[in-house]
């Protein structure tokens, strides 16, 4: 199975990306995570992209906050899909992080998430995945299907 690569902004940003690692590592899919900045580290963050089909990667994760162009600089050097996940990082909320990894130009797309999404990235990332691994796609069904599950029970348990 082709691995997910991580890619955070900076280090600040390990506690919310942590729960997309956890959720990855839960569901047996192979993840790296990496620190490259898109405007201090630019030619590492390149590099890192334009290899990343031959180095085993079939989704990448870009998670930043403020201006959090590292979505779009990294979706720019590969065909590899991409999902961004903009950080809280400011006094703006997020809104900052959000519009700057979703309004990207035609031809350079980038499947962005909820601010501070890491595991709904995770899951559309293994959902990606999935296309073509039959394993991964019967457990996030099963993922699925136990979530379900667990609201059903939660209405029957509401007394009210």
């Amino acid at each position: 199975m082709k691995k997910v690569g991580i890619i955070m902004g900076s280090d600040s940003d390990l506690p919310k990306v942590q729960p997309a690692i956890d959720k990855l590592r839960e569901f047996g899919v192979g993840v790296e995570a990496h620190i490259f900045s898109a405007h201090r580290t630019p030619e590492a963050a390149r590099e890192f992209s334009v290899n990343a089909k031959e180095n085993g990667f079939g989704v990448l994760i870009a998670a930043a906050g403020k201006a959090a162009h590292l979505a779009g600089a990294i979706a720019a050097n590969t065909t590899i899909p991409v999902i961004g996940i903009p950080i809280k990082a400011s006094t703006l909320d997020g809104l900052d992080a959000l519009l700057s990894t979703v309004q990207m130009p035609a031809g350079i797309p980038v499947a962005t998430v909820a601010i501070d999404g890491a595991v709904n990235a995770a899951i559309l990332a293994m959902q990606i995945l999935a296309l073509s691994d039959d394993e991964l796609a019967d457990k996030l069904l099963d993922m699925r299907v136990k979530m379900t599950n667990e609201v059903i029970e939660k209405d029957k348990n509401l007394k009210y």
